[in-house]
């Protein structure tokens, strides 16, 4: 007696279980009966369901994200691009979510990118380079709104598209970095040519003023010395003029000090020269 209650209660008890499950708010239900969408609506809480009969099966209904490789794109100069993006997506319809793709996330994932591949395809092909930089913004609307129109038939809504990176192609981007380190050597070059033709017209101009002054200065030296030789002259015969024995006794010491100026200098002289007037003589007295 007590084994029958004790399995029913365990039947009840599976039964139950199996009658009731629960639904987050970050989920999405889906209600299957015999392998069929019975229903995809519910809302969070607690809900029931036929034991054996049905099952359930859930799906995240938060915002996704899919990071592509990069693609290659021609714009509308033809210029040859590589684009990095991703993708912000969520679940819209979970039934017509399941039905497109069994509920496979990477499955889903891979179709969402060949659908958004296309518009930005055709973006680039209708942009140049600088307008599509220029005018990102209005590229992203137009991109977002044309995916959403094919990815309707997967129950998927695209959020957003961000375009992390365009760069030009490995064999491209050499190539346009050989030619602007030309381009930049040639700009350098004119401008170190330029600069040393200003250097040598400064340097001559400079040369010259220096000549200029210089020949000024000597000339004007040369007036100041000869009106100063002329003015001394001047004073001197004035002076000598007056008293002309002691100028002649003063210019003699000054020829002794000279010429003796070295201790080691000897003169070997008459004593009556001239040059020793002074020396033994009633005038030096």
């Amino acid at each position: 007696m007590k084994s029958a209650v004790l399995f029913g209660f365990l039947a009840a008890a599976l039964v139950l279980f199996n009658s009731l499950f629960i639904v987050n708010e970050n989920e999405h239900a889906v209600l299957f009966q015999f392998g069929a969408v019975k229903r995809s609506d519910f809302e969070p809480g607690l809900h029931f369901k036929m034991p054996f009969v049905q099952n359930v099966r859930k799906f995240d209904n938060r915002l996704l994200a899919i990071d592509s490789e990069p693609e290659r794109y021609l714009t509308s100069e033809r210029k040859d691009v590589l684009v990095d993006f991703y993708v912000q997506w969520r679940i819209e319809d979970v039934s017509a979510f399941y039905q497109a793709t069994t509920g496979d996330e990477q499955q889903a994932a891979q179709r969402l990118i060949a659908i958004v591949r296309e518009p930005l395809r055709q973006a680039f092909n209708e942009r140049t380079l600088q307008a599509l930089v220029a005018d990102r913004g209005t590229v992203i609307t137009q991109v977002v709104r044309n995916s959403n129109q094919a990815a309707e038939a997967l129950g998927i809504r695209v959020i957003d598209v961000r375009i992390i990176r365009i760069d030009l192609p490995e064999e491209v981007s050499e190539s346009v970095f050989r030619r602007m380190r030309a381009e930049r050597q040639q700009v350098a070059n004119d401008l170190r040519a330029t600069g040393q033709e200003i250097a040598e017209t400064i340097r001559s101009d400079a040369d010259r003023q220096v000549a200029v002054l210089l020949a000024e200065a000597r000339g004007e030296a040369d007036r100041i010395r000869g009106e100063g030789e002329a003015k001394a002259a001047e004073i001197f015969n004035v002076a000598y003029s007056g008293e002309a024995a002691f100028f002649d006794f003063t210019r003699s010491l000054e020829a002794y000090r000279e010429s003796f100026r070295n201790k080691d200098s000897v003169l070997v002289m008459d004593r009556k020269s001239e040059f020793f007037r002074h020396f033994g003589s009633d005038s030096a007295r």
